[in-house]
């Protein structure tokens, strides 16, 4: 059964929510399921040793999953504007990946967390399409026809799907950021489907 790779970074459990809510919109298309993947964290000094996997929650990502994937969703958290350090490290050595056309025909779209409203979520979705656009995904976000993306008082964008966490970084999706995940992995996941017929 083709899977979508949603791929992604969390630090308080923001990013992790919405990849969950992203998945069960991918599970609501026909034939079409998710494979959950996490980044590790990075260090002054990266290139020690891989970390051991997570006692809980989905396990570090390889390079298979990306050749294996029928389309991406990549989350990270919103550090300044951009994404978090992790996430651009795991991108930085995907120099093979980007030269043989892995990701190339394939759709994807992103999704970020920031502590207030106004913390450079599409700064950072923009930032996070320019090197799936280096690797010729087909970009995907969300139509304002999603009803959510119109009433929205906190997360969620054309860009990609979003949450605000506030200054005590709650996890916890509003239903407006909910349904705009869920929408974005269905949207990802129709669109893999079509375009593998």
């Amino acid at each position: 059964m083709p899977e979508i790779l949603v791929l992604y970074y969390s630090r308080g459990g923001s990013v992790a929510q919405l990849a969950r809510q992203i998945a069960r919109g991918i599970h609501e298309v026909e034939g079409m399921q998710a494979r959950l993947r996490t980044l590790p964290p990075v260090a002054p000094v990266t290139e020690i040793a891989a970390p051991p996997e997570p006692d809980e929650g989905a396990p570090y990502v390889v390079k298979r999953d990306l050749e294996e994937c029928a389309g991406l969703l990549l989350g990270s958290p919103t550090r300044f504007g951009n994404m978090a350090a992790p996430v651009k490290h795991f991108i930085d050595t995907l120099g093979a990946e980007w030269a043989s056309g892995t990701l190339v025909g394939k759709p994807a779209g992103v999704f970020t967390a920031t502590a207030t409203l106004h913390g450079g979520q599409e700064s950072t979705l923009l930032t996070m399409l320019v090197p799936l656009l280096h690797h010729g995904c087909v970009i995907t976000g969300i139509p304002f026809t999603e009803a959510a993306l119109n009433t929205t008082r906190s997360g969620g964008t054309p860009y990609g799907a979003s949450h605000v966490a506030g200054a005590q970084d709650d996890p916890h999706l509003s239903d407006d950021e909910a349904t705009l995940a869920r929408a974005l992995g269905r949207r990802v996941a129709q669109l893999a489907k079509r375009l593998q017929a």
